[in-house]
Protein backbone atom coordinates (compact mmCIF):
# COMPACT_ATOMS: atom_id res chain seq x y z
CA UNK A 1 0.00 0.00 0.00
CA UNK A 2 1.25 3.73 -0.56
CA UNK A 3 1.34 5.83 2.32
CA UNK A 4 2.60 9.51 2.82
CA UNK A 5 2.83 11.08 6.02
CA UNK A 6 2.51 14.40 5.91
CA UNK A 7 5.08 15.60 9.37
CA UNK A 8 8.79 15.04 10.13
CA UNK A 9 8.76 15.50 13.72
CA UNK A 10 9.16 12.10 16.30
CA UNK A 11 5.78 11.06 16.05
CA UNK A 12 5.03 11.56 12.28
CA UNK A 13 8.49 10.06 11.89
CA UNK A 14 7.63 7.27 14.01
CA UNK A 15 4.41 6.53 12.47
CA UNK A 16 5.83 6.45 8.98
CA UNK A 17 8.09 3.76 10.37
CA UNK A 18 5.08 2.17 11.87
CA UNK A 19 3.87 1.73 8.45
CA UNK A 20 6.82 1.02 6.50
CA UNK A 21 7.06 -2.09 9.47
CA UNK A 22 4.26 -3.24 8.29
CA UNK A 23 4.69 -3.58 4.82
CA UNK A 24 3.59 -0.36 3.33
CA UNK A 25 5.72 2.29 0.56
CA UNK A 26 6.14 5.12 2.95
CA UNK A 27 7.21 9.02 1.63
CA UNK A 28 7.65 10.89 4.77
CA UNK A 29 7.09 14.75 4.14
CA UNK A 30 8.55 17.39 6.23
CA UNK A 31 10.14 21.14 5.40
CA UNK A 32 13.24 20.89 7.08
CA UNK A 33 15.83 19.72 3.90
CA UNK A 34 18.42 18.67 6.75
CA UNK A 35 15.42 16.42 8.39
CA UNK A 36 14.38 14.86 4.82
CA UNK A 37 17.81 14.00 4.00
CA UNK A 38 19.09 12.24 7.28
CA UNK A 39 15.85 10.00 6.47
CA UNK A 40 16.18 9.26 3.45
CA UNK A 41 19.75 8.76 3.08
CA UNK A 42 21.48 7.83 6.67
CA UNK A 43 17.69 6.09 7.67
CA UNK A 44 17.72 8.58 10.85
CA UNK A 45 16.36 11.11 11.89
CA UNK A 46 18.93 12.57 14.25
CA UNK A 47 16.86 15.80 15.35
CA UNK A 48 13.95 14.35 17.01
CA UNK A 49 15.21 10.43 16.88
CA UNK A 50 18.21 10.20 17.91
CA UNK A 51 20.09 6.88 17.99
CA UNK A 52 16.83 4.89 16.33
CA UNK A 53 17.54 3.30 12.66
CA UNK A 54 14.50 3.90 10.90
CA UNK A 55 13.22 1.52 8.47
CA UNK A 56 13.30 1.78 3.91
CA UNK A 57 10.86 4.59 3.45
CA UNK A 58 11.44 7.84 1.36
CA UNK A 59 11.69 11.00 2.48
CA UNK A 60 10.90 14.70 0.27
CA UNK A 61 9.96 18.23 0.76
CA UNK A 62 8.11 18.36 -2.16
CA UNK A 63 4.15 17.35 -0.98
CA UNK A 64 2.82 16.43 -4.55
CA UNK A 65 5.21 14.12 -5.00
CA UNK A 66 5.00 12.31 -1.13
CA UNK A 67 1.26 12.66 -1.76
CA UNK A 68 0.62 10.67 -5.77
CA UNK A 69 -0.49 7.81 -5.60
CA UNK A 70 -0.68 7.58 -1.96
CA UNK A 71 -3.81 5.46 -0.86
CA UNK A 72 -3.26 6.33 3.14
CA UNK A 73 -2.12 10.17 3.98
CA UNK A 74 -1.07 10.46 7.05
CA UNK A 75 -1.26 14.42 8.96
CA UNK A 76 1.42 14.21 11.90
CA UNK A 77 1.42 18.67 11.49
CA UNK A 78 0.97 21.07 14.66
CA UNK A 79 -2.83 21.43 15.12
CA UNK A 80 -3.00 25.34 14.89
CA UNK A 81 -1.67 25.60 11.68
CA UNK A 82 -3.25 22.39 10.29
CA UNK A 83 -6.15 23.77 8.17
CA UNK A 84 -3.89 25.95 6.08
CA UNK A 85 -1.05 23.65 5.44
CA UNK A 86 -4.15 21.24 4.16
CA UNK A 87 -5.80 23.41 2.49
CA UNK A 88 -2.50 24.04 0.06
CA UNK A 89 -2.09 20.22 -0.21
CA UNK A 90 -5.60 19.80 -1.41
CA UNK A 91 -4.99 19.60 -4.83
CA UNK A 92 -2.72 17.19 -4.68
CA UNK A 93 -5.35 14.53 -2.81
CA UNK A 94 -5.86 11.41 -4.45
CA UNK A 95 -9.27 10.82 -5.38
CA UNK A 96 -9.63 7.65 -2.95
CA UNK A 97 -7.27 8.37 -0.13
CA UNK A 98 -8.34 8.14 3.59
CA UNK A 99 -6.88 10.56 5.77
CA UNK A 100 -5.36 9.58 9.10
CA UNK A 101 -4.92 12.52 11.93
CA UNK A 102 -2.31 12.05 14.06
CA UNK A 103 -2.94 15.74 15.73
CA UNK A 104 -4.08 15.94 19.10
CA UNK A 105 -6.10 19.24 19.37
CA UNK A 106 -9.04 21.37 19.18
CA UNK A 107 -8.29 24.37 16.67
CA UNK A 108 -8.42 28.12 18.48
CA UNK A 109 -10.52 29.57 16.29
CA UNK A 110 -13.49 27.10 15.42
CA UNK A 111 -12.80 25.19 18.61
CA UNK A 112 -13.60 21.93 15.97
CA UNK A 113 -11.59 19.11 16.47
CA UNK A 114 -8.61 18.04 14.34
CA UNK A 115 -10.64 15.39 12.21
CA UNK A 116 -13.33 18.30 11.17
CA UNK A 117 -10.49 20.89 10.27
CA UNK A 118 -9.45 17.70 8.06
CA UNK A 119 -12.34 17.27 6.06
CA UNK A 120 -13.34 20.60 5.96
CA UNK A 121 -9.80 21.67 4.47
CA UNK A 122 -9.51 19.06 2.40
CA UNK A 123 -12.87 19.08 1.34
CA UNK A 124 -13.58 15.42 1.87
CA UNK A 125 -16.07 13.49 3.77
CA UNK A 126 -16.07 13.35 7.39
CA UNK A 127 -16.06 9.08 6.47
CA UNK A 128 -12.02 9.30 4.60
CA UNK A 129 -10.81 10.85 8.02
CA UNK A 130 -9.78 8.66 10.08
CA UNK A 131 -8.04 9.20 13.69
CA UNK A 132 -5.21 7.19 15.91
CA UNK A 133 -5.05 8.21 19.26
CA UNK A 134 -3.92 5.56 22.04
CA UNK A 135 -0.88 5.16 24.85
CA UNK A 136 1.87 5.82 21.90
CA UNK A 137 5.08 7.65 23.14
CA UNK A 138 6.85 8.48 19.64
CA UNK A 139 10.07 7.24 21.44
CA UNK A 140 8.93 4.13 22.92
CA UNK A 141 7.30 3.09 19.70
CA UNK A 142 10.57 4.34 17.49
CA UNK A 143 12.39 1.70 19.22
CA UNK A 144 9.66 -1.04 18.97
CA UNK A 145 8.07 -0.71 22.16
CA UNK A 146 5.17 -3.37 22.16
CA UNK A 147 2.32 -1.16 22.53
CA UNK A 148 -1.52 -0.63 21.11
CA UNK A 149 -3.56 2.36 19.63
CA UNK A 150 -7.62 2.69 18.57
CA UNK A 151 -8.08 3.91 14.70
CA UNK A 152 -11.17 5.37 14.82
CA UNK A 153 -13.53 6.43 11.78
CA UNK A 154 -17.02 6.67 11.08
CA UNK A 155 -16.59 4.58 8.12
CA UNK A 156 -15.83 1.00 9.64
CA UNK A 157 -14.16 -0.09 6.06
CA UNK A 158 -11.72 2.60 6.34
CA UNK A 159 -10.81 2.28 9.89
CA UNK A 160 -9.80 -1.25 8.95
CA UNK A 161 -8.04 -0.09 5.71
CA UNK A 162 -5.99 2.16 8.47
CA UNK A 163 -5.82 -0.34 10.92
CA UNK A 164 -4.24 -3.07 8.43
CA UNK A 165 -1.45 -0.28 7.40
CA UNK A 166 -0.22 0.19 10.78
CA UNK A 167 -0.54 -3.02 12.37
CA UNK A 168 3.03 -4.90 12.47
CA UNK A 169 4.30 -6.79 15.24
CA UNK A 170 5.00 -4.40 17.78
CA UNK A 171 1.91 -1.91 17.12
CA UNK A 172 -1.59 -3.54 17.46
CA UNK A 173 -4.49 -1.19 16.34
CA UNK A 174 -8.31 -1.78 17.00
CA UNK A 175 -10.45 -0.20 15.66
CA UNK A 176 -13.42 1.80 17.20
CA UNK A 177 -16.09 4.22 15.49
CA UNK A 178 -16.31 6.58 18.36
CA UNK A 179 -14.60 9.79 16.73
CA UNK A 180 -15.50 12.47 18.75
CA UNK A 181 -14.67 10.32 21.98
CA UNK A 182 -11.26 9.31 20.87
CA UNK A 183 -10.46 12.78 19.86
CA UNK A 184 -11.55 14.24 22.48
CA UNK A 185 -9.20 11.80 24.48
CA UNK A 186 -6.52 12.31 22.69
CA UNK A 187 -7.28 16.68 23.19
CA UNK A 188 -7.54 16.99 26.87
CA UNK A 189 -5.13 14.24 28.28
CA UNK A 190 -2.24 16.76 26.88
CA UNK A 191 -4.36 19.15 29.48
CA UNK A 192 -4.31 17.08 32.47
CA UNK A 193 -0.84 15.82 31.63
CA UNK A 194 0.63 19.43 31.90
CA UNK A 195 -1.90 19.40 35.39
CA UNK A 196 -0.18 16.35 36.62
CA UNK A 197 3.57 17.76 35.27
CA UNK A 198 3.25 21.07 37.33
CA UNK A 199 2.36 18.97 40.34
CA UNK A 200 5.66 17.09 39.93
CA UNK A 201 7.77 20.40 39.19
CA UNK A 202 6.44 21.79 42.93
CA UNK A 203 7.14 18.76 44.67
CA UNK A 204 3.54 16.85 45.00
CA UNK A 205 3.69 12.78 45.11
CA UNK A 206 2.08 9.71 43.28
CA UNK A 207 -1.27 10.62 45.48
CA UNK A 208 -1.64 13.79 43.80
CA UNK A 209 -0.59 12.39 40.35
CA UNK A 210 -3.50 9.88 40.87
CA UNK A 211 -5.74 12.25 42.32
CA UNK A 212 -5.53 14.53 38.82
CA UNK A 213 -5.42 11.89 36.62
CA UNK A 214 -8.53 10.22 37.76
CA UNK A 215 -10.33 13.52 37.95
CA UNK A 216 -8.65 14.45 34.51
CA UNK A 217 -10.71 11.62 33.09
CA UNK A 218 -13.93 12.96 35.00
CA UNK A 219 -13.44 15.81 32.87
CA UNK A 220 -12.78 14.34 29.97
CA UNK A 221 -15.84 11.91 30.17
CA UNK A 222 -18.43 14.84 30.74
CA UNK A 223 -17.35 16.55 27.73
CA UNK A 224 -17.34 13.37 25.51
CA UNK A 225 -20.76 12.70 26.90
CA UNK A 226 -22.05 16.40 26.26
CA UNK A 227 -21.04 15.71 22.72
CA UNK A 228 -22.31 12.45 22.18
CA UNK A 229 -19.53 10.35 22.55
CA UNK A 230 -19.79 6.36 23.68
CA UNK A 231 -18.82 6.21 27.20
CA UNK A 232 -16.83 3.12 26.74
CA UNK A 233 -14.24 5.02 24.77
CA UNK A 234 -12.81 6.76 28.36
CA UNK A 235 -11.95 3.57 29.73
CA UNK A 236 -9.99 2.15 26.62
CA UNK A 237 -6.44 3.13 24.94
CA UNK A 238 -7.66 6.26 23.64
CA UNK A 239 -9.03 7.06 27.03
CA UNK A 240 -7.38 5.59 30.21
CA UNK A 241 -4.45 4.22 28.52
CA UNK A 242 -3.31 7.68 27.06
CA UNK A 243 -3.84 9.49 30.00
CA UNK A 244 -1.75 7.29 32.44
CA UNK A 245 0.92 6.79 29.84
CA UNK A 246 0.90 10.69 29.05
CA UNK A 247 0.79 12.25 32.21
CA UNK A 248 3.42 9.87 34.31
CA UNK A 249 6.08 9.46 31.80
CA UNK A 250 8.90 11.84 31.52
CA UNK A 251 8.76 11.57 27.44
CA UNK A 252 5.62 13.18 27.17
CA UNK A 253 6.48 16.58 26.16
CA UNK A 254 3.08 18.22 27.90
CA UNK A 255 4.63 16.71 31.34
CA UNK A 256 7.81 18.26 31.12
CA UNK A 257 6.61 21.62 30.20
CA UNK A 258 3.85 21.24 32.99
CA UNK A 259 6.79 20.50 35.53
CA UNK A 260 8.91 23.56 33.90
CA UNK A 261 5.95 25.61 34.60
CA UNK A 262 5.84 24.26 38.24
CA UNK A 263 9.49 24.36 38.81
CA UNK A 264 8.62 28.38 38.94
CA UNK A 265 9.28 29.05 34.61
CA UNK A 266 7.96 31.56 32.95
CA UNK A 267 5.78 29.97 30.04
CA UNK A 268 8.22 31.06 27.41
CA UNK A 269 11.03 29.75 29.42
CA UNK A 270 8.93 26.34 29.70
CA UNK A 271 8.43 26.45 26.03
CA UNK A 272 12.04 27.02 24.94
CA UNK A 273 13.34 24.64 27.77
CA UNK A 274 11.15 21.75 26.19
CA UNK A 275 12.31 22.46 22.23
CA UNK A 276 9.47 20.56 20.97
CA UNK A 277 5.30 20.75 20.24
CA UNK A 278 3.59 20.40 23.46
CA UNK A 279 0.11 20.67 22.39
CA UNK A 280 -1.93 21.28 25.05
CA UNK A 281 -0.56 24.94 25.52
CA UNK A 282 -2.50 26.12 23.10
CA UNK A 283 -5.34 23.65 22.69
CA UNK A 284 -6.32 24.11 26.77
CA UNK A 285 -7.85 27.63 25.52
CA UNK A 286 -10.38 25.81 23.31
CA UNK A 287 -10.68 22.81 25.16
CA UNK A 288 -12.52 25.21 27.70
CA UNK A 289 -14.26 27.38 25.34
CA UNK A 290 -15.47 23.98 23.82
CA UNK A 291 -16.65 23.39 27.48
CA UNK A 292 -18.17 26.54 28.17
CA UNK A 293 -20.05 26.70 25.13
CA UNK A 294 -21.71 23.24 26.01
CA UNK A 295 -21.94 23.62 29.81
CA UNK A 296 -19.44 21.32 30.77
CA UNK A 297 -17.59 21.78 34.46
CA UNK A 298 -14.43 21.67 33.66
CA UNK A 299 -12.02 22.57 36.83
CA UNK A 300 -8.71 21.35 36.13
CA UNK A 301 -8.74 22.71 32.68
CA UNK A 302 -9.69 25.86 33.61
CA UNK A 303 -6.84 26.04 36.24
CA UNK A 304 -4.19 24.89 34.04
CA UNK A 305 -5.58 28.10 31.05
CA UNK A 306 -5.38 30.06 34.24
CA UNK A 307 -2.26 29.43 35.16
CA UNK A 308 -0.22 29.32 31.59
CA UNK A 309 -2.65 32.66 30.35
CA UNK A 310 -3.30 34.44 33.27
CA UNK A 311 -1.86 34.96 36.56
CA UNK A 312 -2.59 32.25 38.52
CA UNK A 313 0.16 30.78 40.42
CA UNK A 314 0.61 26.70 40.60
CA UNK A 315 0.16 26.72 44.44
CA UNK A 316 -3.50 29.22 44.01
CA UNK A 317 -4.87 26.15 41.29
CA UNK A 318 -3.91 23.25 44.39
CA UNK A 319 -5.93 25.69 46.90
CA UNK A 320 -8.54 26.70 44.34
CA UNK A 321 -9.40 22.49 43.15
CA UNK A 322 -9.19 21.43 46.93
CA UNK A 323 -11.70 24.49 48.38
CA UNK A 324 -14.53 23.35 45.65
CA UNK A 325 -17.62 23.00 47.45
CA UNK A 326 -17.96 18.92 48.71
CA UNK A 327 -20.23 16.68 46.77
CA UNK A 328 -20.43 12.51 46.01
CA UNK A 329 -17.92 11.39 43.33
CA UNK A 330 -19.52 11.15 40.11
CA UNK A 331 -18.61 11.41 36.42
CA UNK A 332 -21.29 13.29 35.74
Amino acid sequence: MRAAVLGSGSWGTTFAAVMADAGCDVTLWGRDESVVRDVAEKRRNSKYLPDVVLPEMAATTDAADALAGARVVVVAIPSQVARGTLEALRPHLEPDAVVVSLMKGVELSTDKRMSQVVAEALQISEGRVAVVSGPNLAKEIAERQPTATVVACSDEANARLVADACSNTYFRPYTNSDVVGVELCGAVKNIIALAVGMAHGRGFGWNTTATVITRGLVEITRLGRALGADAETFSGLAGMGDLVATCASPLSRNHTLGKHVGQGMTLDEALEATGTTAEGVKSSRSVLELAEKHGVDMPITAGVVAVLHGSLSVEDMARALLARPQKAESTS
